[in-house]
C-alpha cells in the first residue's frame, strides 16, 4: 500500500498498472510506545534477532541465502469459486480446541488481490467509508522486479493462519485468492464485524521511495461520521498495534519505519475505510517498503516471511490472552 504524504513526500509509483497512492492521515509523533519501543531496544542491543550490525538497519540478505521466492504461495491453489460467505477455518492443529486461543476468532485481511490488475474498472468504483468515498480497492504496489504486494500479503496471511490455527483459533481470511477482485474496503471491514472477531489485522507492504525503510503499524483514529464510528475500538486497537510492533521487531529484527511514525513504528489514520468501518479491534501492518532494494530483499525472502508470520502471530496471541 502506497502513500502520498505532504509532510513526507516520496516519489510516485510510476508503473501504469498500479493505482495512485493513498494519503497519509494523522501521523503519530515521537511518542514512546512501551511494547514496540521495548522490543526495538531489545533488538538493537544485540539480542540475536538476525541483524548484520547493531546500527538499527533491517536484516540484510546473507551470502548463501536462497534466491527470493516469487510465487504467491506454497499452498495448493484454492478453488476459483467464491464461497457465498467467507467461513472461519476451525482449528484442528496442535492441541485442537484445547489451544490457548480456543474460542477466539481472528480475521486476517491480505491487502489487495492478485486479480485486481485484471479488473481495474471494478476496483475503481467508489464506496462509502463514512467520512467520504474512496476506491473499492487498488492493485497495490510491487517490487522493482515485479513481485506484487498482493502476492506477498496472501502468502504471509496463509502462513499466519497456519500458526494461529495450531493454537486453537478460528481464522477467516477476507480473500484467499478465490475472488475475481477485491473485496472492496467496506466489505473487508464488514467481514471482521460479522465474524465478531476478537482481532483483525490487515497485511500490506508500502510503495515509498528508495531509502525509506522499515515497518509501521497503522491504527484507527477517532472517527464518527456516517457508518464510521471508531470510538469503542481506538483504545483496544492501539493496544493491539503496540503488541504487534513489539513482536514484529523481536521476530524479524526489522526496525521501525524511518519515514513514518517518528521512530515508533506506529501511525494513526482516519482516512482508511477498512479501519473507519471496523467495529472490532483492527490494525494495518505495513511490513516494509517494496521499492527499497534492502527491504525488497527481505520481503521476497521465504525465510524472512516465515519470521514475519511468527512475529504477527505472537503479537495477536499476546493481545488475546491478556
Amino acid at each position: 500500500m502506497s502513500y502520498d504524504d505532504p509532510d513526507n513526500p516520496t516519489p510516485a509509483f510510476a508503473t501504469a498498472a498500479h493505482r495512485p497512492r493513498r494519503r497519509v492521515g494523522l501521523v503519530v509523533g515521537a511518542m514512546l510506545v512501551p511494547v514496540g519501543l521495548a522490543g526495538w531496544l531489545l533488538w538493537s542491543s544485540g539480542s540475536g534477532s538476525g541483524s548484520d550490525s547493531g546500527s538499527g538497519g533491517p536484516v540484510a540478505a546473507k551470502p548463501g541465502e536462497p534466491e527470493p521466492e516469487r510465487s504467491a504461495s506454497e499452498e495448493p491453489s484454492p478453488s476459483k469459486e467464491r464461497p457465498a460467505n467467507p467461513s472461519p477455518t476451525k482449528a484442528a492443529g496442535e492441541g485442537g480446541a484445547r489451544g490457548e486461543l480456543a474460542g477466539k476468532t481472528i480475521v486476517i485481511d491480505p491487502g489487495h488481490n492478485p486479480n485486481n490488475r485484471n479488473r481495474t474498472a471494478d476496483i475503481a468504483r467508489l464506496v462509502d467509508i463514512g467520512t467520504n468515498k474512496k476506491e473499492c480497492d487498488t492493485t497495490g504496489t510491487a517490487t522493482n522486479d515485479g513481485y506484487s504486494e498482493a502476492e506477498f500479503t496472501l502468502d504471509l496471511a496463509r502462513k499466519v493462519r497456519t500458526l494461529l490455527e495450531k493454537k486453537g483459533a478460528e481464522v477467516t481470511l477476507t480473500q484467499d485468492g478465490d475472488r475475481p477482485y477485491g473485496p472492496c474496503v467496506d466489505e473487508r471491514a464488514r467481514i471482521g464485524n460479522e465474524a465478531d472477531a476478537d482481532a483483525v489485522i490487515s497485511l500490506h507492504a508500502d510503495g515509498s521511495g528508495e531509502g525509506n525503510r522499515g515497518f509501521h503499524v497503522i491504527m484507527p483514529g477517532k472517527v464518527d461520521a456516517g457508518a464510521a464510528n471508531t470510538g469503542k475500538i481506538v483504545g483496544p486497537s492501539r493496544d493491539l498495534g503496540e503488541r504487534i510492533a513489539g513482536s514484529f521487531v523481536r521476530a524479524t529484527g526489522t526496525p521501525p519505519s524511518n519515514y513514518i511514525g517518528g521512530g515508533t513504528g506506529l501511525d494513526t489514520r482516519t482516512d482508511l475505510g477498512g479501519l473507519n468501518l471496523s467495529k472490532v479491534p483492527k490494525v494495518f501492518l505495513e511490513c516494509g517498503n517494496m521499492r527499497d532494494p534492502q527491504d525488497e530483499a527481505l520481503l521476497t525472502s521465504k525465510e524472512w516471511r516465515g519470521k514475519a508470520a511468527k512475529g504477527i502471530a505472537a503479537g495477536l496471541v499476546d493481545f488475546l490472552r491478556k
